[in-house]
C-alpha cells in the first residue's frame, strides 16, 4: 500500500525522533517471518525498551541523516527491520538475537552504535553488554570491595583475640 507524502513524511520524523535518542541500532532481514512471529517480538520488544519498526529503506535513509546512525545509510538494501535500543545498547541486539535463534530467516545484516557500523558478526558482543542494572550492579560491588577488605582487616585483630580466648576456655573446662 502506497504512503502519502504526510504519511511519509511522519514515518521520518518519528524514526528521526527515536535515532536522535537511541543508543544502538541492530538492522536485520526478515523476509519470509510470519505475523505471529512478528506480533510476538514487537510485544517483547515494548517490553524491553526497544523501537522495532518496517520501513522503506528511503524513509530511513532521510530519518538517521543528521544522528549517530548516518553510517549506515549506504548499506541499506532490501526488507528490513530496525530495532532502536532506547534504555541500553545492548538490548536491541539482545531481542534480535533471540529471535534469530528460533526463526532463520531473521538475518541480521548490520549493527551501529556509537557513529560507527559493524558487521553483523558484532551482534554477538553488543548483546552480551550488560544493562543499566548489571552495570549499576557491578560497579557498585567495584567501590565496596575496598571498603569491605578494610572493615575484614581492622577486624581480624579482634577476632583472632576472641578465638584465641575461647580455645583457652575450652582447654580449661576439659582439663
Amino acid at each position: 500500500m502506497a504512503l502519502s507524502l504526510e504519511q511519509k513524511k511522519a514515518v521520518v520524523a518519528e524514526i528521526a525522533s527515536v535515532a536522535t535518542d537511541a543508543h544502538s541500532l541492530v538492522v536485520s532481514e526478515y523476509a519470509g517471518i510470519t505475523v505471529e512471529d512478528f506480533t510476538e517480538m514487537r510485544a517483547e520488544a515494548r517490553k524491553t525498551g526497544v523501537f522495532l519498526k518496517v520501513a522503506k529503506n528511503t524513509l530511513v535513509k532521510r530519518a538517521v541523516k543528521d544522528t549517530d546512525f548516518e553510517c549506515v545509510a549506504d548499506s541499506l538494501v532490501g526488507p528490513m527491520i530496525y530495532a532502536f535500543s532506547q534504555e541500553d545498547p545492548g538490548c536491541a541486539a539482545r531481542l534480535i538475537k533471540e529471535y534469530a535463534k528460533k526463526n532463520d530467516k531473521l538475518v541480521t545484516k548490520l549493527v551501529s552504535i556509537g557513529g560507527k557500523m559493524f558487521d553483523a558478526s558484532e551482534l554477538g558482543r553488543l548483546a552480551s553488554l550488560p544493562t543499566k542494572d548489571q552495570a549499576i550492579s557491578q560497579l557498585m560491588s567495584v567501590m565496596l570491595a575496598p571498603v569491605e577488605k578494610l572493615v575484614r582487616t581492622l577486624d581480624a585483630p579482634n577476632t583472632k583475640l576472641v578465638r584465641t580466648i575461647v580455645a583457652i576456655r575450652d582447654q580449661k573446662e576439659t582439663a
